[in-house]
C-alpha cells in the first residue's frame, strides 16, 4: 500500500493537474505554472552549489554536490511534454538525484516546441552530451537521465549517438519515460483514468506540437519502435497507476530483445514522476535511492 504521504501527494497533484486545465488553458499559461510558480514551493536543496555552465546554444546548469566525484558526470533532460520544463522546474529533482549518484548533474534547458519543432530538442541533447565529452569527461563516467518527456529524449539522444559512431555513456536512468507519442500502449485507456497527473487528450496535443510534420510512430520521437541494439544498461521507474505505465514496460521488453540489460521497477501505486516528491514521501526518497545505486554500479564502482 502507498504511505500515507504518497496518498497526500497524489491528491496535491490532482489539484495541480485542475489548476493546469490542460485541454483549454493557454500555453503560456501551463508555462507559468509548470516552469515558475510551482518551482517556487520546492524546498531548497542543501548540499549542492548550482553554477552556469559555458554551453553553446542554450542555457545549462552544473548542480554539483558537496561531496561529488569530480571525473562523473550526470547530463539529466527534464520533462513537459517538449512544450514545458526548464531548469528551474527541474533543479530540485535532478539535486536529489546527483546527491544520491554522487556526481556533478549538467541540467540543461533544450528548446521547446511548439516554437522548435522535432529535431531541435534532440539536437541540443547531442550537443550537450559532446560537450562533456569535450569538457573531459570520459563516456564510462557519464550518465544521460530524464524524466516523462526527457526520458524518451534520452533514449532518443543514445540512438542518435550510436547511429553517429559517438561513444556512448555507461548508463541511463529514466523516470516515468514517454516512449510511445502515438499512445498506442494499453494503459493509456486501462491506466489512463487513474493517473492525477497525465491527461492523455492534452498529451496528445503535446505530442502534435513537437512531432510538427512527421509521423508519431517515428522511431526518435517514440523509441518504443527503435532498435535499441548496442545501447547501454538501462534503468527504468514508473508508477502504477501512470497512463504511461505501458511506454515503460514495452520498451523494457524491447531493449531486453534486442540485448540491452535493463532494469524496469514500477512502483505500486504510484503516479507520474513520483520522485518529484523527495523528500516528503518515502516512496520518492526511496526511488532517488536506487537511481544513485545504479548510478554509483554502472559508473563510480
Amino acid at each position: 500500500m502507498p504511505s500515507v504521504q504518497a496518498v497526500a501527494a497524489k491528491y496535491l497533484v490532482r489539484l495541480y493537474r485542475g489548476m493546469m486545465l490542460t485541454n483549454i488553458a493557454s500555453l503560456k499559461y501551463r508555462r507559468f505554472l509548470f516552469n515558475t510558480l510551482v518551482p517556487r514551493l520546492a524546498k531548497k536543496v542543501d548540499g549542492v552549489r548550482c553554477e552556469k555552465a559555458d554551453l553553446p546554444g542554450m542555457d545549462a546548469e552544473w548542480i554539483i554536490p558537496d561531496y561529488a566525484a569530480k571525473d562523473c558526470a550526470l547530463l539529466y533532460l527534464h520533462g513537459g511534454a517538449y512544450v514545458l520544463g526548464n531548469i528551474e522546474s527541474h533543479r530540485s529533482l535532478t539535486s536529489r538525484i546527483a546527491i544520491a549518484s554522487g556526481c556533478r548533474a549538467l541540467l540543461i534547458d533544450y528548446h521547446l516546441a511548439p516554437e522548435n519543432v522535432f529535431p531541435v530538442a534532440l539536437e541540443d541533447a547531442v550537443s550537450a552530451y559532446r560537450w562533456l565529452l569535450k569538457q573531459g569527461y570520459r563516456p564510462e563516467k557519464t550518465a544521460i537521465a530524464g524524466d516523462s518527456a526527457g526520458g524518451g529524449l534520452a533514449v532518443a539522444t543514445l540512438i542518435s549517438l550510436r547511429d553517429q559512431g559517438a561513444p556512448l555513456p555507461a548508463a541511463v536512468m529514466l523516470l516515468s519515460p514517454w516512449t510511445d507519442l502515438e499512445q498506442s500502449g494499453a494503459s493509456y485507456k486501462k491506466v489512463g483514468w487513474r493517473d492525477p497527473m497525465i491527461s492523455v487528450k492534452g498529451l496528445r496535443k503535446d505530442a502534435l506540437r513537437y512531432a510538427g510534420s512527421k509521423s508519431l510512430r517515428e522511431p526518435l520521437l517514440s523509441p518504443v519502435h527503435a532498435d535499441l541494439r548496442g545501447l547501454p544498461p538501462l534503468y527504468i521507474q514508473v508508477g502504477s497507476i501512470e497512463a504511461l505505465l505501458d511506454d515503460s514496460r514495452r520498451l523494457a521488453e524491447r531493449a531486453a530483445r534486442d540485448g540491452v540489460e535493463v532494469k524496469l521497477d514500477i512502483a505500486r501505486g504510484m503516479f507520474h514522476v513520483y520522485q518529484i516528491f523527495s523528500p516528503f514521501v518515502p516512496e520518492s526518497n526511496e526511488a532517488i535511492s536506487k537511481l544513485g545505486a545504479f548510478y554509483r554500479e554502472k559508473i563510480i564502482s
